[in-house]
């Protein structure tokens, strides 16, 4: 029971820091919508997923397949590319899900892109509330306060690095004519999956541990394919910088939170 009251702490801490990231969509002045900011939120977007699946997800997969006796690229890799054939295929399908009048080149683009981003941020989430959730269920069952101590750890360090995220999530979706409020709840729900994950994973303990190196590079597959189809083409329509100077910071500054805090 202490380990589900400390999961459910832990992931509550890391959801509220993705709401607290999507928070900065109202802090925004008010737009005259240049196309050099937009483009520079979702080249931001970019290097924040970009950097988030390698140093949040395929290096613990990797770490987690060696810890359990199995050879660590295989999992990173088998996930990985089922995790961009999964969104190969999503993609594929998307365009059938928007109502008929709403297919027109330009809006149709825009809402799968949108779609495909919450959807990977989403994704992503949630094997890191699994990872939350089985650090402190594996402390709870040692009854070992160093297992704790590193949940702790564990979880502060992914909550600080959901910030960028619940932004790289919000902004663009603002800057491309999204209310505030929306863009804000869209991307505060990415981050719900976080503690229901990292709850159910506590109590299935046992199960869920073998599977999360290929959870893990499923969703840096997921993400890595909306980067690519996505977010870095749309990012540098036209002329200027501002895309890839957004990829830049957006990467730097998640790499650094992961290696600071993992």
């Amino acid at each position: 029971m202490n380990g589900l009251l400390w999961a459910a702490a832990g992931t509550g801490f890391t959801f509220s820091m993705t709401t607290l990231g999507a928070a900065v969509v109202f802090f925004m002045r008010k737009e005259g919508q240049s196309e050099k900011v937009q483009k520079a939120f979702l080249g931001f977007a970019a290097g924040v997923m970009i950097a988030a699946s390698v140093w949040s997800l395929l290096i613990p997969a990797i770490n987690e397949a060696e810890a359990l006796g199995r050879i660590g690229w295989i999992p990173a890799a088998g996930g990985f590319a089922l995790g961009v054939l999964f969104l190969m295929g999503l993609d594929k399908a998307m365009p059938y899900f928007l109502p008929e009048p709403e297919r027109e080149e330009g809006v149709r683009r825009g809402l799968k892109r949108s779609g495909m981003l919450i959807f990977a941020i989403t994704l992503h989430n949630i094997p890191e509330g699994m990872a939350v959730g089985l650090a402190f269920a594996l402390a709870a069952h040692n009854d070992s306060s160093v297992l704790l101590a590193s949940a702790i750890a564990l979880a502060i360090g992914m909550g600080i690095q959901n910030f960028p995220e619940g932004a790289a999530i919000a902004l663009p979706l603002r800057q491309s004519g999204m209310s505030r409020a929306k863009a804000f709840g869209l991307g505060t729900l990415s981050g719900i999956v976080e503690p229901v994950f990292g709850l159910l994973t506590v109590l299935a303990a046992g199960a869920i541990q073998p599977l999360l190196p290929w959870l893990l590079a499923f969703a840096a597959g997921a993400m890595l394919y909306v980067v690519v189809e996505e977010l870095i083409p749309e990012a540098h329509l036209g002329e200027g910088h501002m895309g890839t100077v957004g990829v830049m910071l957006g990467f730097l500054l998640m790499m650094i939170l992961d290696v600071a805090l993992g």
